[in-house]
């Protein structure tokens, strides 16, 4: 992990004030991503997840236009003779999407251009997704005998319904950014000039809340995902908990004094 902030790696992280940015950089394969690269996303998730200044996770690209054209074929070819290299690459496919949606931390997937295959799976696993018009969106393993695997199926199913996730399952079809935000694959369109400063405006106005609360509502929203549906110890001891912290003294009493209220309660290190 001590060289994931090196911009010259296919994926590195990078800071800047309470965001921290997961960047995919291999523009001249269009982001596709190697075994190593799903190895490194989980490690700069992990690493911004223990960063107190972070508050908010971005996933973009280092070249606009270009997010992620999927799973790099050819290392695939290579990989698929092997069952070790493909239970690793499984593996490491699975942790990078589950790193990004059980961050501590929002994370927030910024997309320009193909957001394809394996580049669709880390997208669908970020709790928000802005898109520049002109991307296109896709799930693809029907175009060359693959299948896609259930956790997968299950995040697409759950943010787009069973009918569109079948409509793009079945026919491996690409969608426009309008199509996507109609079915609920993304949460905002954008014009490709507004894409950035769009998505640090909702990250900065994320990073002003109280990162208590936040983590806290996040898991309380994955165990839902999980299939929960009613609360139990751990779950009630989360809400009854969170009145005796510090965030809720300082909302509670800013409130009172009618000002903004300064939240100090930091998230250091995953449980």
């Amino acid at each position: 992990m001590s060289d994931i902030f090196d911009t010259s790696n296919h994926v590195y992280a990078h800071i800047d004030g309470a965001i921290g940015r997961i960047v995919l950089n291999r523009p001249n394969k269009k982001n596709a991503m190697s075994y190593d690269m799903w190895c490194r996303v989980a490690e700069a998730v992990e690493a911004l997840d223990n960063t107190a200044q972070v508050r908010v996770i971005v996933l973009c690209s280092s070249k606009e236009g270009s997010f992620s054209a999927g799973a790099d074929l050819v290392e695939l070819e290579v990989i698929a003779k092997e069952a070790d290299k493909r239970e690793a690459n499984r593996i490491a496919i699975r942790e990078a999407q589950r790193s990004l949606a059980r961050a501590a931390k929002p994370t927030i997937a910024e997309i320009s251009g193909p957001c394809v295959g394996g580049g669709c799976g880390l997208a669908i696993h970020c709790d928000f997704r802005f898109a520049a018009e002109g991307s296109r969106f896709g799930v693809t393993p029907a175009k060359i005998g693959l299948i896609y695997p259930l956790n997968d199926t299950k995040e697409l199913m759950d943010l787009v319904g069973v009918a569109n996730a079948k409509s793009m399952l079945f026919t491996a079809r690409l969608v426009d950014a309008t199509e996507a935000l109609e079915m609920g694959l993304i949460d905002k369109r954008l014009a490709p000039e507004e894409l950035k400063t769009e998505v640090e405006a909702f990250a900065t106005h994320m990073a002003s809340l109280s990162q208590y609360s936040l983590y806290g509502i996040k898991q309380t929203m994955q165990r839902i995902l999980d299939g929960q549906v009613d609360d139990d110890p751990e779950s009630e001891t989360l809400f009854l908990d969170a009145h005796e912290g510090v965030d809720a003294q300082e909302g509670v009493q800013a409130f009172l004094d009618k000002r903004k209220p300064v939240f100090s309660w930091s998230f250091k290190k995953r449980d």
